[in-house]
């Protein structure tokens, strides 16, 4: 995949490809251009290539073929401790036996940096992450969340222009990890500095990056903003990769420009939006998201196509009511619904009809 993304790229992956033992390529032809304080994430489940090429760019594993380039220059023969990169990791790897403030001025006193100027650059990096009072203390007393704070202001604290954060909050709990979701996304946009993160958490990707590439099998299935992603994933896998989906298989009926329609495995007929579907009689996988599923008649957005549905179960999510319902033969699809006053309670067995906008069904290649 070849991104074309205008303007001078800061940091280019060029044909790039690894492989281990020689024979089976964990990353396949890698062309890849991330702009100048771009926010961008890697996402895609583990063995997808995704951390190998975040280790790649940080001189960590070499090139199998291909070439890297930091800033116009190729980095392929430089060594990770020249590249200028500052690196985050998820076990924070912070030196136990030094104290925050000597974990911080290791990497300015590898560059020959004199104590007046580190000891400057420690109090701010320590205040851009709220631990200006910790200088003292020890990795050891520190929580998790505070030694995640430490590690990324050590790789803040020489001001690099380019940093690599791998699964930087895998260690923390589910609150903790949206409250650092954003601290690191603010930074950014203060800093205006480069991040390239990788994560196989979906949530993660969207709430943070200006661009997120989807990795599969060591190609880059998709590169898109957050939202083109969700809303327009152009193959079955980024589909069911991002957020949950609903999928009905059936056979492309006709085509025609950006319409298709679609018969189902039970015999009903819907239409849907092609996307990597070309020819009448092709297999498709059709996408819809469980949100844009309704079942109120007043609801239906205008052109809605109807079919019959039979609940299977109801779940209660606080916020919203999930809908297990019976759909063309499918037991799995489902249907959100906000947890609003007076929202209709559906029962197992109750038939219902449900609706969709054309737009929002996409007919994809078949898994």
């Amino acid at each position: 995949m070849l991104d074309d993304r205008p303007g001078d790229s800061f940091v280019a992956f060029e044909h790039v490809q690894k492989s281990y033992d020689g024979q089976t390529l964990v990353v396949k032809d890698l062309n890849l251009s991330i702009g100048k304080g771009e926010f961008l994430t890697m996402l895609g489940p583990s063995g997808s290539g995704k951390t190998t090429c975040l280790m790649m760019l940080a001189g960590f594993e070499t090139a199998t073929h291909g070439e890297i380039r930091l800033a116009g220059r190729p980095i392929n023969q430089v060594p990770p401790h020249r590249r200028g990169i500052g690196m985050v990791f998820q076990n924070y790897a912070l030196f136990p036996h030094m104290t925050v403030g000597e974990n911080l001025s290791f990497p300015l006193e590898v560059r020959g940096m004199a104590k007046a100027e580190r000891e400057t650059r420690i109090a701010r990096a320590l205040d851009m992450v709220q631990m200006g009072k910790f200088a003292n203390r020890r990795p050891a007393q520190l929580s998790g969340g505070q030694q995640q704070r430490i590690a990324l202001a050590r790789a803040l604290v020489f001001d690099p222009e380019l940093v690599l954060m791998d699964e930087p909050l895998g260690a923390l709990d589910k609150q903790l990890r949206e409250h650092m979701q954003f601290e690191i996304k603010h930074l950014h946009e203060r800093l205006g500095i480069t991040v390239v993160y990788v994560t196989h958490d979906q949530g993660e990707a969207l709430t943070m990056s200006d661009r997120v590439a989807v990795f599969n099998d060591g190609r880059i299935q998709q590169l898109a903003a957050p939202a083109d992603l969700y809303e327009r994933p152009e193959n079955s896998f980024v589909a069911q990769f991002i957020g949950e989906n609903n999928k009905l298989p059936g056979v492309i009926e006709e085509l025609s420009g950006d319409k298709a329609l679609v018969r189902l495995a039970t015999g009903e007929l819907i239409d849907a939006t092609p996307v990597n579907v070309r020819e009448k009689g092709q297999q498709t996988l059709v996408s819809i998201r469980p949100e844009r599923v309704e079942f109120k008649p007043e609801m239906m957005p205008p052109g809605a196509h109807m079919i019959g549905a039979t609940v299977v179960d109801m779940i209660y999510m606080g916020d919203i009511l999930r809908a297990r319902l019976k759909v063309a033969g499918s037991d799995d699809f489902v249907m959100k619904m906000r947890n609003t006053i007076g929202q209709t309670r559906l029962e197992p067995g109750q038939q219902i009809k449900v609706g969709w906008h054309p737009a929002d069904a996409r007919a994809l290649d078949p898994v």
